[in-house]
């Protein structure tokens, strides 16, 4: 969706309207500071796409993964083993560790690993909408948002009563249920949403890569999660709301070898409280507190090769999870007319350990301070510059000051320039820092924040043509200070991890193509990139190019539905594999999504939906990993499957 669209959808969002015409411009008025930033940067310069409850209920999705694997423009991301699971995610050529995941602006990201991404626990159904930064965003999100920042909004207040309840199955033995509904009580506004998601999965192994030891074959999947959202208005420029999610879930971590079962069992938390100050758009304030737990245990028992029947301990229930709490104060004010300021503070501590990897209970606490100057409409009517700075202040480790400038020049109602330059950080993980595996890794406390320099440019418009539009992208991105295995300590047998010399080194570019008319929809999106590191090769896990297509037929006068979305992912290699060179290259496969609906009544209340996920049957490697012949002991390298062809239908209640 391009800037005009998503302006749009953050209006309609906060006006709490719906309609199918699409505005062309949206002034941006004096809302909540922290839904209004995302907005309020694109104005700036920024590259912003949001993604609606509406285009993943017409898409079908399951998961938030699976969401924007199909629909994010820009954004690769492949889920290990089906809904549900880890992924791996490069936006604009990035690693999966410079993306930063935010609920309803409330940081996700597991810092004891980096690789370990928190959709396993989200499921589409929770969102309002997705909003996806594209370029470097440590200014206002901190670390790990060197690529982007990726929020994950749930479902918004709303000035009268709805709701809805769908129901559904597919034929991998899952099944689903989702509902919510949201009110308005006097000065207090509601919403509860909940979840369910189960199945019994598929096989995630090609036949010839699955050892006769290996007797847990389909990877099983069991999901519940439970929110609350409540707000209420002490005038119409005060407002205090709050948070509650709540997820358990038990979800199979798959091997081609040897296990007998082995998942983790997952509780986690997210507790947010705030209060909005918002008496014009000249000053606003907000303040907020938050509290993410993230609890899993793991357990693995493995088949004894050569003993039928007999189980090998590998883990019970061992403790892995981290406490991540903060709170956050912005305010936005005018001194003069021709410059709108923001300053901020932010504090977030950390504490985690793991007893799986021999992570010891550590704490880590960052300050940090930032701000923005920028031009207001008064001083240049189609130009907005934009220059900021912030300092971050670990407890453990070096500190970090990152610096950012935007621009966006508007050259007429068709045609458009905007990019943005600066520096971005990644503070260490836990494992980085405080690991003590023996025979195995060491962590350094002493290491620096990985640091990065990036620049985006683009120019777009709409070809004179009312609702077309189109942009052409140019990004870069340099990363030093890189943190990995950097020496070995003969004594103790451990890798140790340190700064080590040399970059990544990211540039490429990005084609977006989109049409928006009465009847359908269409988006065409082409994303090259060359990401290397040392020896001129491309970086793990990150395609050298990726093409999307989405459209969506909705004529106003028949009472159905159809939507089409593909993705062709281009090649991409895997390293560390422990066979050969311990690199591979897969990738270079096709998806192709259908989906379709019906409203049984002309109100849409009821509606019947169906989806063909990977309609071709296409079999891929959604990544690689390596196992152990039972025959010989000898590595053999693994494909990970995507999901094959599967059909799911559901039932909706709409009031």
């Amino acid at each position: 969706m391009g800037l005009a669209s998503q302006l749009w959808a953050q209006a309609a969002t906060d006006s709490g309207e719906t309609t199918g015409a699409q505005l062309e411009k949206v002034t941006v008025t004096a809302k909540r500071l922290e839904e209004q930033l995302p907005v309020l940067l694109a104005s700036q310069g920024d590259r912003v796409d949001t993604i609606t409850a509406e285009q993943i209920a017409e898409g079908g999705f399951l998961d938030i993964a699976q969401s924007l694997q199909m629909l994010a423009p820009g954004l690769y991301i492949s889920p290990k083993d089906g809904p549900f699971d880890y992924v791996d995610i490069s936006l604009l050529g990035s690693r999966t560790e410079d993306v930063l995941w935010l609920l309803d602006g409330v940081r996700l990201n597991n810092r004891l690993y980096g690789g370990t991404t928190p959709l396993d626990t989200l499921p589409a159904s929770i969102v309002d909408r997705l909003q996806v930064l594209e370029g470097g965003q440590a200014l206002f999100y901190g670390t790990e948002a060197s690529a982007g920042a990726i929020d994950i909004l749930t479902k918004d207040f709303s000035k009268t009563p709805d709701g809805a309840v769908s129901v559904g199955g597919d034929t991998n033995e899952g099944g689903h249920f989702d509902g919510y509904y949201r009110d308005t009580i006097d000065r207090s506004q509601f919403v509860v949403f909940a979840d369910v998601d189960v199945s019994s999965g598929y096989q995630p192994f090609r036949n010839q890569d699955i050892q006769p030891s290996d007797t847990d074959r389909d990877r099983e999947y069991h999901l519940y999660t439970l929110g609350l959202k409540y707000a209420y208005d002490f005038t119409d420029d005060l407002r205090y709301s709050a948070l509650l999610e709540h997820t358990t879930a038990k979800l199979d971590f798959s091997l081609p070898f040897l296990v007998n079962k082995a998942f983790n069992g997952r509780d986690e938390n997210v507790l947010t409280s705030k209060l909005d100050y918002t008496p014009s758009d000249d000053f606003q304030l907000f303040a907020k507190g938050y509290y993410h737990w993230w609890y899993s245990h793991y357990t693995e028992y493995d088949n004894v090769i050569g003993s039928p029947g007999q189980l090998s301990d590998v883990e019970d229930g061992g403790f892995w999870g981290f406490v991540d709490r903060g709170v956050n104060f912005m305010a936005k004010f005018k001194l003069n007319s021709a410059f709108d300021e923001i300053v901020g503070y932010d504090f977030q501590n950390y504490e985690g350990h793991d007893a799986v990897l021999v992570i010891q209970q550590q704490t880590e606490s960052v300050n940090a301070l930032f701000g923005q100057v920028a031009t207001s409409s008064d001083l240049m009517a189609h130009t907005t510059l934009a220059a900021g700075v912030r300092f971050n202040d670990p407890t453990v480790g070096e500190s970090a000051t990152v610096w950012t400038v935007s621009g966006k020049h508007d050259f007429s109602d068709d045609l458009f320039v905007r990019g943005q330059a600066g520096t971005a950080f990644r503070l260490p993980t836990a494992e980085e820092l405080f690991a003590n595996d023996p025979f195995d890794e060491r962590g350094d406390p002493n290491l620096k924040p990985e640091k990065s320099s990036n620049a985006n440019l683009s120019v777009g418009g709409s070809f004179g043509v009312p609702h077309l539009h189109w942009e052409l992208i140019g990004f870069w991105r340099d990363i030093t200070n890189l943190i990995d295995y950097a020496s070995f300590d003969a004594t103790t047998q451990q890798a140790v991890f340190g700064n080590v010399p040399g970059t990544v080194l990211v540039h490429g570019g990005e084609l977006d193509v989109g049409a928006d008319y009465l009847d359908f929809t269409a988006e065409l999106n082409y994303t090259y990139s060359h990401s290397v590191q040392a020896g001129n090769q491309q970086i793990p896990a990150v395609p050298v190019q990726q093409a999307k297509a989405s459209f969506d037929y909705h004529p106003s006068e028949q009472p159905f539905g159809i939507t089409v979305s593909a993705i062709f992912v281009g090649a991409e290699w895997a390293s560390g594999l422990g066979v050969g060179d311990g690199r591979a290259e897969y990738g270079k496969y096709p998806l192709v999504d259908l989906a379709g609906r019906y409203f049984i009544d002309a109100q849409h209340h009821h509606i019947i939906s169906l989806r063909i996920e990977n309609l071709f049957d296409r079999q891929y490697a959604s990544s690689l990993g390596t196992a152990v012949s039972d025959a010989d002991g000898s590595d053999y390298i693994y494909w990970n499957l995507g999901v094959p062809r599967t059909l799911e239908g559901r039932y909706t209640y709409k009031f």
